[in-house]
């Protein structure tokens, strides 16, 4: 049991390391250095709360300065220029702010309602000075052009006023403060008697009159009352500045600086992605198939290929409660030539892939880094694999521009059997192109193949008048198996520009709903669309004990014993000379305690040169958990000799000595271990225990 706990906790603090920023105390401004002190109070009224509470959380002035670098690169309108031309006039409306607005104030200019409005607004269209008079306090309007894109009204304008009559000027609110607020004697009027109160200013300043109960100027509220509807345009007004920000990459900035070099963490890039689970109908295996497509790419050129290149380094983790239990990365060196640039960079790439999984709920990250430009971008979500109920089901129909065919023996992203569908993860076709569509059937049996069909119904959703279309797909027309595949494609001229959902039925002889799925796409109006441009990479299925060693370790991470120990078997026999599956069966065989099974197969590398560390390791462990406490040490240390720097043997050694009654010997072997690992609480544990006696 000691040793069972042991090998686990290695595990358990890499999971803990790679999340410890997630649970990080926040400063306190004042603590900040002057310099981010500053930049908060720069950014006061376009920094987003998420990005505040990330930056809040940052440990390192150097993480905070690559923060600041992002923050401003996420606002540049135009990121292929040295200038920022949002970062100059924020710096400058700023400025300008806090030297105009402070008059007839103590607090800075910044501060005050007329500073807030001009540094999130800019220069007003036009403004009106209305003077202090005998009946009115001394009032500015401010009118703007609003932009509709960013939820802003058409045309608005914003009053300010001297409340009384002296300091500084404040925001006018017609709801809290009412036109009253404006006129000296406004007290001599009944405050609900806002018509009357409106007629008068219309005698005196027409202009005040028509923004005295709305920001729309002239838009008179039913019964003259001004409505909530004010300030809820004014809310959409301060929350606009910050609309064409995607606070994504703060999370991202925090939750992957572990994982992401502060180059890279400099350049978060958006992306769409589409996932898709299909089981394998060879292998009878779940697949997760994910199309990731960056929406920017920076491209090099090799002068002495005369080629343009990126390079692109894909990584994936699944997880399940904090704990990585599969991982794997892999490159996609991507080359091409001078005639191809226009092509790459207008239609984009897609990356594709797909790895083998267990059934389960698991948090799917997806991690592609681009070495030119140091970009990143990032994909997340909480996936289930389906389970195999054993009843005749449908998947998801996957939906592409094209079906392609390969040979049947190659592994490829979104293919099964011979067939693979050509993605756009964004579901959007043109007007002339046809739609195919993918899926399988499974668990077909022979009445349902001879009797039974797939309807396919297809709506457009616009409300008055859409386009329906429906065919049936007779199983028998595909020959007979287990799981079905069926291909298909829709002339796309006979769906207009639209936005559709197409439903699937899967109806047995006697026209009972046996199961169904549903997806949706979108036809534009254009006549040609930009396609990414897929990039893949194919795996022979000679090699397909690979997959099955990798889903007996995610069953292992996932304590599904009986599950794992089924794939290690079946993945081992299927290539018995797999030197590394044999270390990681020997291996797990020790963790559920089959020793002598666990020696049984290690004895297969005895005489491997590559394995002989593996093998004195993995036999003398095998020999500890049967209590053969000699034997173990004596295999304990062939391995030590060829590597001393192993904490996991110095820890099995050392307790082999400690059974042994070899309590020096055991504690020299612990403390070795120890200093390469001082974090093992429960080697310190065993330490003093041994020490005390």
């Amino acid at each position: 049991m000691m040793k069972k706990r042991l090998l686990s906790l290695g595990l358990v603090l890499v999971c803990l390391g790679a999340h410890a920023m997630l649970g990080q105390e926040k400063l306190r401004e004042e603590e900040l250095s002057p310099r981010f002190q500053e930049f908060l109070t720069l950014t006061r009224y376009i920094i987003l709360p998420q990005e505040k509470e990330v930056f809040m959380q940052l440990t390192t002035d150097h993480d905070r300065d690559a923060f600041v670098r992002t923050f401003w690169k996420q606002r540049d309108p135009t990121p292929g220029t040295p200038q920022n031309e949002r970062k100059e006039e924020h710096i400058r409306r700023f400025n300008y702010a806090n030297k105009t607005f402070r008059r007839q104030t103590v607090r800075p200019g910044w501060m005050t309602d007329m500073g807030r409005f001009y540094i999130m607004l800019g220069e007003p269209t036009s403004y009106e000075r209305i003077p202090s008079s005998l009946d009115l306090y001394p009032i500015e309007i401010w009118y703007f052009h609003g932009d509709v894109a960013r939820g802003q009204p058409t045309y608005f304008a914003l009053v300010f006023f001297q409340r009384g009559g002296a300091g500084e000027y404040k925001l006018y609110d017609p709801i809290s403060d009412g036109p009253t607020a404006l006129m000296v004697y406004g007290r001599h009027f009944n405050p609900s008697d806002y018509e009357g109160m409106y007629q008068y200013l219309l005698t005196r300043v027409p202009t005040l009159a028509l923004v005295s109960l709305s920001m729309v100027p002239g838009d008179i509220p039913y019964n003259w009352i001004p409505s909530a509807l004010h300030n809820i345009m004014l809310a959409e007004i301060i929350d606009s500045v910050k609309k064409d920000v995607n606070p994504t990459y703060a999370t991202n900035f925090l939750e992957y600086k572990a994982m992401v070099s502060t180059e890279y963490m400099e350049n978060f890039v958006e992306s769409t992605t589409e996932l898709a689970f299909i089981r394998d109908p060879l292998m009878d295996i779940n697949f997760l198939h994910f199309s990731i497509v960056p929406e920017e790419i920076s491209i090099d050129y090799y002068e002495p290929d005369r080629q343009y290149f990126c390079n692109f380094s894909l990584t994936v983790n699944l997880k399940k409660d904090e704990r990585i239990i599969f991982q794997y990365t892999r490159e996609f060196p991507l080359y091409f030539k001078e005639e191809d640039l226009g092509h790459i960079q207008g239609n984009g790439i897609a990356i594709e892939d797909s790895f083998p999984m267990i059934d389960g709920q698991f948090n799917l990250t997806i991690l592609l880094q681009n070495s030119v430009g140091k970009e990143f971008t990032v994909f997340e979500k909480v996936v289930s694999a389906p389970e195999d109920s054993g009843r005749p089901g449908i998947m998801r129909p996957l939906l592409g521009y094209r079906i392609q065919n390969f040979r049947r023996d190659l592994h490829i992203p979104f293919k099964v059997l011979e067939h693979k569908v050509v993605i756009d993860p964004k579901y959007t076709f043109a007007a002339a192109e046809n739609i195919s569509f993918l899926l399988n059937v499974s668990n077909v049996i022979q009445s349902l193949w001879e009797n039974g069909k797939l309807r396919v119904e297809i709506k457009g959703l616009k409300p008055v008048d859409p386009t329906v279309k429906a065919f049936d797909v007779n199983l028998r027309n595909i020959p007979f198996r287990r799981t079905l595949t069926v291909t298909q494609e829709i002339v796309g001229s006979e769906l207009p520009p639209d936005y559709y959902e197409m439903e699937l039925f899967l109806i047995d002889g006697e026209g009972q709903t046996l199961d169904q799925k549903k997806t949706g796409f979108t036809v534009s109006t254009q006549a040609v669309l930009a396609h990414p441009i897929a990039q893949a990479k194919a795996f022979p299925l000679s090699r397909n004990y690979l997959y099955f060693f990798s889903l007996a370790g995610q069953a292992e991470e996932t304590q599904k014993w009986d599950l794992a120990e089924e794939l290690y078997q079946k993945a081992h026999e299927a290539n018995p000379e797999y030197k590394q599956g044999v270390v990681d069966y020997a291996n797990f065989l020790f963790k559920i305690e089959k020793f002598d099974r666990s020696i049984e197969l290690i004895e297969r590398l005895r005489d491997d040169t590559e394995m002989r560390f593996q093998y004195f390791l993995i036999k003398g462990r095998a020999f500890m958990g049967r209590g053969q406490y000699q034997e173990a040490v004596d295999s304990l240390l062939q391995g030590n000799e060829i590597y001393d720097s192993d904490a996991g043997l110095l820890n099995s050694l050392g307790i082999c000595y400690n059974q042994l009654g070899e309590r020096q010997k055991a504690l020299d072997a612990l403390n070795a271990s120890l200093r390469l690992n001082p974090a093992q609480e429960e080697i310190k544990a065993l330490i003093a225990e041994i020490e005390k006696r």
